[in-house]
């Protein structure tokens, strides 16, 4: 079993409003529910990231966005980290699906969860937030705009 502990009791869930994220990780199902519960507890408790729903999502930041948990339609989460291309990827544990930037992780059941191998992908993209900002790589055609008036 993993290290932390899951086991919410039923009458805190009742009697203290729910946070936007944990009423839309309560919204699914239980194995995803499990998924996305460990993984919130992991990542707002234990290591004090600030969680919001941006795109209909839970999303969790530190100085900027860190990484965001994905309910895939055909089962399981995708555990997505922003800037998972500047990350090591040492433990072979991400994959970029195609995408520039963004590389994540799919996580069909708790017990198949790589937990030490998240907690170092984990360590890994807080010191990278830390310690370089992040730069948007998007062309903005108004700040061009407002350069030339």
């Amino acid at each position: 079993m993993h290290a932390l502990d899951l086991r919410l009791p039923e009458i805190a869930i009742v009697n203290q409003k729910m946070t936007p994220v944990e009423a839309f990780i309560y919204s699914y199902d239980d194995s995803q529910r499990e998924i996305m519960l460990y993984a919130h507890k992991l990542l707002s408790e234990n290591l004090g990231l600030i969680d919001k729903i941006r795109f209909k999502i839970p999303f969790y930041y530190q100085n900027s966005w860190v990484c965001y948990l994905n309910p895939l339609k055909e089962g399981g989460i995708e555990f997505a980290f922003i800037r998972g291309n500047e990350l090591s990827n040492s433990q072979g544990l991400l994959e970029s699906k195609g995408r520039k930037q963004v590389m994540g992780l799919t996580i069909r059941a708790l017990s198949e969860l790589p937990e030490m191998e998240l907690i170092e992908t984990l360590q890994e993209a807080l010191l990278l937030d830390e310690t370089v900002s992040y730069a948007s790589k998007r062309k903005n055609p108004k700040s061009a705009i407002n350069r030339t008036i």
